[in-house]
């Protein structure tokens, strides 16, 4: 119903359009007329009013046609978001490795946008040839067949935009590929910032981002000078067929009158809006969106995770059962991942999983959890699952609403699985205990602390089914044995808990054991089992007496109090809102200032070059403004000729023909070249900006240190990287020309219109301060929503960012629904203020154009009362320059308030560029190349804080090391292990000293400093590309070098295994590997460096101990010349170092 009287309204929009020349023509008739009578007054009189009605009429419908339309645009756009973020939710793993983050999150920005766009214009497809044949034959009736030649240059036009429309279709399509690529490498790097930052990469990732740019910002210059050439269509071609109509005209020696010179003047004029600006902007927006569409279709089209396990209401029985189950995550694998695997687990079983890197223990938890279909066999899982990821995930909100996860608060059962999950004494070490507020990336908490906020929401959420991955490798021994003794065995008692380990002191408790290797069992049964069956326990349990197994005999953990979980997983009727908690993004508040201009414009150019553009405007003003005074000067003549008031013997009246053509031409051709010129100069200026601002905001914002990425979100920072600089890009070099082009055009008309008749001036000022006056009154509302709009979408943008590194916990507990809700809530919120910026500019648009409708109505009725002491070319050229006005006059002012709420993506990134910095990467004296030759650390009075405004994490620190020393740090999980990492790095500046072979290392320059320092982090950072690409990111290694380095953290099988070994492409984040496997490549990168300094901050925490223990060896011996120094919760990782250094209460 809405569209059909959409389409109704668009037709009266333009069918007063279509008759206004008609009054004009009528009025001008009267004027030109000697015998004036009262009853042709009267009847001049009921034109002027017809065309004040129909001026009016029009100012109405056209503003509800364009609210109508927009409205529905967003609701498309609104409703394909929901579509993209629900099919986020139910990629399959396959299909996630063929997508990243970047790419989603810019079909959630740039290309969901092209629908508010096109709907706007759509309907311009067939109103505009509509029009233009109700325009010829108007015409036709009026100067008969050389009509034809002015039609014959909109054909030309319309064929031309056919053209266009396919190079549209091209560009765009090649610039998304692009922004896409751009934007991926972007949100990767974001996400792995430490790492980044730790390993002095940040000049190398502006280098590789500038250079897509540069590639995306070609392409966007070949449609922004495409969009140069249909706005300098707007401004030229009515002249054009102006011109060429009336030089046939001529040609055929046609009489014409002054009525009808103005008439055509201004059928050519209506045309004007809808077949040279609509027209072309929308076969632009539609070809775009045709490929928005094609590129939104093919994200939907991406394998789904099948629905395979049901997972039944727990009445009956609860069971996990699989039965000669096959698979494998590559279809074109000819080895599978899991093979032939067999075995049944019941409440109260505890299944141990233990197996080397690789062997296929994610994926065994994968097909429980559904993740992974079966190619042969099958599984049957009955009741609800809970799920403890190896990579933590928490999300921004209290560390109260991350565990208790939709579930009701209730106070004794919380209590409770704080205590199972030992985090009593971490929450009074956080400043607002469980109300502490977690960011993006969990700040504050360790990676312990965040592992155990993980599986205290897994116990919290009372399950039948606990499938644990590892949860002890991000916490020391002690907390570990707690977990173990607490939690699972005293909590999960009565569930089935399927625990994947290398803790193997822990086997000795469970109910069934399942060696995995290479995807198949290789051996199972219980502990004593297979110690009977000759299984080397004796190695696999070889650990320090500070590591002792839980002695459950002795233990008070049988028959306590009631076990903390109830038998039967409870229904959904608990349940409620997820609480995410996005922070809020400053904004400035007033008008956008005169310095932001300034910053823009020379960005993109030279002063010099400002100024001749602005020559170039004024000269193209000129050249159109004459066009139109010559037309009406030869009109007159002609006219005053035809109508007697020249003697036939006066030379001079005889119109010199090829004169007034020849002038006219000139005039013609000028505004054509000046046009163009002029559109393509300010499409370059303006694109280039962009570009250099781009640059600026890069090299800003990976100066910054990393606190910056832990109080932003990632989505608040790709918003600016793709939402903003999109603006840039796209819409402000379009709104600022057209800007420009009408400002300059109601300049001239307004001079052509007082030169005329000069009283006409009195209205004019007065209806400029009135327009005036409304737009300040606008802008004061309109920039505030502008920026509201801006800082509302980072938060979907977030969301979505963390929804897809938290995707397999999602799904297992089945918080699709209440994550979409979230989603859905935070697009309410965009909105909100986009429906506040439609509607206030539709209130300011109506103003403007019912004004001007009024001042039409004074013109038209003056223009009669006056007509006796005015002449026939003034009151044709006044009363269709009025009409002219009437519609630049509002769209002119419109389009400044475009441009200065378009400029608050120019403001927002001008703040980018001026953020807090590191210290200077290269200072002017740099260490010797031979620098550290020792590597001997000391740490003297070392006080480190994370911010000026936070509390002190290393507390008076004072510990040397020896030359060639290999130094491990243990300590409770939060002690500040990791801390003193970051102290070293310099991530943010420590206060005392920190002493390196000789040099203190605040005298030095960041890059110098940590380039000389090899590290591998607890949380493995890997990105799109190759296996080769991500060991050696800058390709400054031999195949050779890198092929041994794998051998020493036992990857080479592995990586030779694969389809094709070095080259075989990894997804996002690397989830086609193990997070063991992860970490080890983390590792090899790091060993390759061959530093004198290496340290390794939990890097084996996700691999086997016999892999560790093979790795270390080959540390020691590769490198018994450097300093090591090695965090770690295993004692057997460290055994044989020279020192252990024991981190305790921060200090």
């Amino acid at each position: 119903m809405e569209d059909a009287s959409v389409v109704k309204g668009v037709e009266k929009l333009e069918g007063t359009r279509v008759v206004q020349p008609i009054f004009l023509g009528k009025m001008i008739n009267y004027v030109e007329n000697s015998n004036r009578t009262d009853s042709a007054l009267h009847e001049a009189y009921g034109y002027a009013a017809g065309l004040s009605a129909s001026v009016l009429v029009w100012a109405v419908l056209h503003h509800v046609y364009f609210y109508h339309i927009q409205r529905v645009g967003m609701r498309l756009r609104v409703a394909v978001c929901h579509m993209i973020y629900r099919k986020a939710l139910r990629l399959s793993s396959s299909a996630m490795g063929k997508t990243t983050t970047g790419q989603i999150v810019n079909l959630l920005s740039n290309d969901v946008s092209r629908f508010d766009q096109v709907t706007t214009f759509l309907h311009y497809l067939w109103v505009g040839p509509l029009q233009a044949l109700a325009v010829t034959a108007l015409l036709w009736m009026e100067i008969g067949m050389s009509c034809l030649a002015g039609m014959a240059v909109l054909i030309i036009l319309l064929l031309l935009q056919n053209y266009f429309g396919k190079l549209f279709s091209s560009l765009r399509s090649k610039t998304a590929a692009l922004t896409d690529d751009r934007i991926s490498t972007m949100s990767e790097v974001i996400t792995g910032i430490k790492t980044v930052k730790m390993n002095a990469w940040e000049q190398s990732f502006i280098d590789l981002i500038s250079r897509l740019r540069r590639k995306e910002i070609s392409k966007i210059l070949k449609s922004s000078y495409l969009r140069g050439m249909n706005l300098a269509s707007f401004f030229t071609v009515s002249k054009i067929m102006i011109f060429v109509t009336f030089i046939i005209n001529e040609l055929l020696d046609n009489r014409i009158t002054a009525s009808q010179v103005f008439v055509v003047v201004t059928l050519f004029e209506a045309l004007r809006f809808s077949n040279t600006l609509y027209l072309p902007m929308a076969v632009e927006k539609v070809s775009e969106a045709i490929v928005s569409i094609r590129r939104i279709k093919n994200f939907l089209l991406l394998d789904e995770i099948p629905q395979l396990n049901p997972q039944l209401p727990s009445d009956g029985e609860t069971i996990v059962d699989m039965n000669d189950f096959t698979a494998s995550w590559d279809k074109a694998s000819e080895t599978p991942t899991l093979q032939d695997l067999l075995f049944t687990a019941r409440p109260g079983e505890l299944l141990a999983v233990v197996g080397p890197v690789g062997a296929g223990k994610l994926s065994l938890l994968c097909a429980v959890l559904g993740e992974l279909p079966p190619s042969h066999g099958q599984i049957s899982v009955h009741g609800r699952i809970a799920y403890f990821s190896q990579q933590p995930w928490v999300f921004s909100g209290t560390v109260r609403s991350n565990i208790l996860f939709g579930k009701k608060y209730e106070k004794d059962r919380y209590e409770e699985v704080i205590k199972a999950c030992a985090l009593g004494e971490d929450l009074q070490l956080l400043e607002d205990g469980d109300q502490t507020e977690i960011g993006d990336r969990g700040t504050p908490l360790s990676e312990g602390q965040k592992a155990r906020v993980s599986l205290a929401r897994a116990v919290y959420q009372d399950a039948d089914i606990y499938l644990l991955d590892d949860p002890f490798s991000a916490v020391d021994v002690g907390v570990s044995r707690h977990l173990f003794e607490q939690c699972i065995c005293q909590a999960l008692r009565e569930k089935i808990t399927i625990l994947v380990t290398h803790q193997w002191q822990y086997l000795k408790s469970a109910s069934w054991i399942l060696i995995l290797k290479g995807g198949k069992i290789v051996q199972h049964g219980t502990y004593m089992g297979l110690l009977k069956s000759g299984v080397d326990f004796d190695f696999l349990l070889k650990r320090n007496e500070e590591e002792p197994s839980p002695d459950l005999e002795s233990s008070t953990l049988k028959n306590q109090s009631r076990p903390l979980m109830r038998g039967a997983a409870p229904e959904l009727q608990d349940t409620e809102n997820i609480e995410v908690t996005l922070p809020l993004e400053d904004r400035l508040e007033g008008k956008v200032g005169i310095k932001t201009y300034n910053d823009y414009f020379t960005a993109g150019a030279q002063w010099f070059i400002i100024i001749f553009l602005i020559l170039v405007n004024i000269t193209a003003q000129v050249a159109y403004a004459l066009q139109d005074w010559w037309l009406a000067f030869w009109a007159n003549l002609q006219s005053a000729l035809y109508f007697g008031v020249y003697e036939k013997g006066e030379i001079f009246v005889m119109l010199d023909l090829n004169w007034y053509l020849g002038v006219y031409s000139g005039l013609t051709f000028s505004t054509i070249l000046f046009g163009i010129t002029r559109s393509l100069l300010i499409f370059y200026v303006l694109v280039n900006a962009s570009q250099t601002l781009h640059n600026k905001i890069l090299q800003s914002v990976l100066r910054a240190p990393v606190l910056f990425f832990y109080r932003n979100p990632i989505g608040r920072i790709l918003n600016l990287f793709l939402k903003d600089i999109g603006h840039m890009d796209d819409l402000l070099p379009l709104i600022f020309q057209d800007f420009i082009q009408t400002f300059l055009l109601v300049i001239g008309v307004v001079g052509v219109m007082v030169a005329a008749i000069p009283w006409i001036a009195i209205p004019v000022i007065l209806l400029g301060i009135i327009f005036f006056v409304l737009r300040w009154y606008f802008l004061r509302t309109s920039q505030d929503v502008k920026r509201l709009e801006c800082t509302t979408r980072s938060p979907v943008f977030s969301h979505l960012a963390s929804s897809l590194r938290g995707l397999w916990t999602i799904r297992a507990y089945k918080a699709e629904q209440r994550f979409q809700e979230l989603f859905d809530a935070y697009q309410d919120l965009h909105s909100e203020a986009w429906f506040l910026l439609l509607t206030t500019s539709q209130w300011l648009a109506v103003y403007l154009d019912v004004i001007c409708a009024v001042f039409v109505t004074v013109v038209a009725f003056g223009a009669l009362i006056l007509v006796e002491t005015l002449d026939l070319g003034q009151v044709g050229l006044v009363l269709s320059l009025t009409l002219t006005l009437m519609r630049m006059f509002q769209w002119c002012v419109r389009q400044s308030a475009e441009v200065e709420n378009m400029m608050i993506s120019v403001e927002r990134g001008i703040k980018y560029t001026d953020l807090e910095k590191e210290a200077t990467w290269e200072y002017e004296y740099r260490p010797p190349p031979s620098w550290p030759h020792e590597g001997k650390i000391v740490f003297y009075n070392t006080k480190f804080r994370y911010s000026l405004d936070a509390s002190l994490v290393l507390k008076d620190l004072v510990a040397p090391t020896d030359p060639r020393e290999k130094l491990g740090i243990v300590g409770r999980t939060g002690a500040g292990k990791s801390s003193l990492i970051t102290a070293l790095f310099r991530l943010s500046e420590p206060e005392g000293l920190v002493w390196i072979d000789g040099l203190w290392t605040n005298n030095i320059g960041l890059h110098d400093l940590r380039k000389k320092m090899s590290v591998a982090l607890q949380e493995p950072v890997l990105f799109i590309g190759t296996m080769r690409k991500n060991l050696d990111p800058f390709n400054e290694y031999l195949e050779e070098e890198l092929w041994n380095v794998l051998e020493e953290v036992q990857l080479k099988e592995a990586i030779e295994a694969l389809p094709s070994e070095m080259n075989t492409e990894l997804a996002e984040s690397g989830l086609n590997l193990s997070v063991g496997q992860r970490q080890l490549v983390c590792l090899a990168r790091a060993i390759l460096r061959k530093n004198q300094i290496l340290i390794l901050d939990k890097a084996t925490s996700n691999v086997d101990p016999r892999t560790d223990e093979l790795i270390q060896k080959k540390i020691h011996e590769k490198f018994a010349q450097c300093t090591v120094l090695t965090i770690t919760q295993r004692l057997s990782t460290i055994i044989d170092y020279k020192r252990i250094l024991v981190h305790s209460e921060r200090k």
